[in-house]
């Protein structure tokens, strides 16, 4: 049961904050906390019928639309399920970049301009209007409530986004003030600093934590070797987006603040595709966002294979997304989760393309069979792997003693050598802190050589 304050905010506060910047949250979320309990069957029809809707509305008054539908002989009405949409090309970043007015509606309403933060190569500048913002809004805020948790709880929020950190202007302060929302800046995370920001989470006394699985690990290190109690203070829920969790970022985060994490996935381009129940799985936004999984060559691949994530944001009318390719690669799940919910699941998030590494003989690795192999030296206190070429590898390493001492130096080369292959050449290189990417976050494993 919510508080008082909790209550006003979640149903009286956010809501007029949302209907003053002419958002639908309120309505989309309700009718997405029914939705969620129907069956897979009508949840399809459903999906389907809003899929045809859309392409006629896209059709209609999207220029690049109307003249692909066209030049291909195709018309809106082709498309009526998602497995229509093999008939349509798919979308990526230098198509949006060479198409950008064409993508725009005639019939737009106000559009605000966004770029996602470039972490995996240059970044994409895109439209988003009122539409797209309130279901995707709505999508995060019925995941939140899953968890016993509301808008108005207090909340420490650990972000790195220039876009949220450049709006911390007063209207932005006093609105996360009365929200109870607080954020902490996740660049330059000094000890100093994540001292700071422990003993921020300690005195706040949040019920839940948002941010970057990376930051919350950080932080749940530093708390241990501090001896720093933080599983006493009531933190319900530690929800997690923005980058690829790892199963020991779960654990070292659920132990040290003594709650559950809530994976997140989604990116600014495509929306909130996917959330983690309390039962585990991972729902799909279905009513909002169709997800193909394809193959290296661009076909559907059937549930329980690995593939590339395409997404159909259905909110995204006056700048649409159809058949984006995200990078991403995970595989589709054809369960029913225990929570009764009969929204579809993703079985797997493995990460985006660039997480994993190819070896000498062309073999796919995940970048987590280099990872571990740096995460079990005890003088090892950061690091970042880049693959450069399939013959050479480049380490980054913080270590605790300083410099980084020749028998750590041959553990991390004949350990990525093993698994890589003994021709390939290792550089590491002995640095005093590994800046995050321009976005904030880190990436532990980059490879530059493609995976297809």
């Amino acid at each position: 049961m919510s508080g008082l304050y909790t209550q006003i905010v979640s149903k009286l506060l956010f809501p007029l904050h949302e209907r003053l910047k002419k958002h639908d949250t309120v309505k989309i979320r309700k009718s997405l906390e029914k939705s969620q309990w129907l069956d897979p069957e009508t949840l399809k029809q459903q999906q389907s019928l809003r899929l045809q809707k859309f392409m006629q509305t896209v059709y209609k008054n999207v220029p690049y639309y109307r003249q692909l539908f066209d030049s291909a002989n195709i018309s809106p009405n082709d498309i009526t399920c998602a497995e229509d949409l093999v008939k349509l090309p798919f979308l990526d970043k230098s198509k949006i970049s060479a198409n950008f007015d064409q993508l725009k509606s005639d019939a737009a309403g106000p559009l605000a301009r966004f770029n996602t933060g470039g972490s995996s190569g240059q970044p994409l500048i895109f439209l988003l209007g009122n539409e797209r913002v309130s279901h995707d809004v709505a999508e995060k805020w019925r995941a939140t409530r899953w968890w016993d948790v509301d808008i108005g709880d207090k909340e420490i929020v650990a972000w790195g986004s220039p876009i949220e950190l450049g709006a911390q202007d007063k209207v932005r302060l006093i609105r996360d003030g009365l929200f109870r929302s607080e954020l902490i800046p996740a660049f330059d995370m000094t000890e100093q600093k994540l001292l700071s920001f422990l003993k921020t989470i300690r005195d706040t006394k949040p019920k839940m934590l948002f941010g970057y699985p990376s930051v919350f690990d950080l932080l749940a290190k530093t708390a241990k070797q501090q001896g720093m109690e933080m599983n006493n203070l009531g933190i319900k829920v530690a929800f997690v987006t923005s980058e690829r969790l790892y199963p020991y970022q779960r654990e070292s985060i659920e132990e040290v603040f003594g709650c559950p994490v809530a994976n997140g996935y989604g990116g600014r381009d495509a929306g909130f595709i996917a959330h983690q129940c309390p039962e585990g799985g991972m729902h799909l936004s279905y009513e909002d966002i169709v997800v193909e999984i394809v193959d290296t060559h661009g076909n559907p691949l059937p549930p329980g294979q690995s593939g590339e994530i395409v997404v159909t944001h259905m909110g995204t009318s006056e700048f649409p997304f159809i058949r984006y390719r995200t990078g991403d690669i995970a595989v589709m799940s054809d369960k029913k989760c225990a929570c009764g919910r009969g929204l579809p699941m993703l079985e797997s998030i493995e990460g985006r393309s660039t997480d994993f590494v190819v070896a000498a003989d062309g073999t796919i690795l995940h970048g987590l069979s280099l990872i571990y192999i740096l995460r079990d030296i005890k003088s090892i206190e950061a690091f970042k792997i880049v693959q450069e070429t399939k013959q050479h590898t480049h380490v980054q390493v913080v270590s605790k003693t300083g410099e980084v001492d020749k028998q750590t130096q041959n553990i991390i080369v004949t350990g990525i050598q093993a698994r890589l292959g003994e021709e390939v050449s290792v550089t590491v290189e002995s640095l005093t802190e590994i800046a995050p990417e321009k976005s904030g976050k880190y990436r532990y494993v980059i490879s530059k050589v493609s995976v297809t």
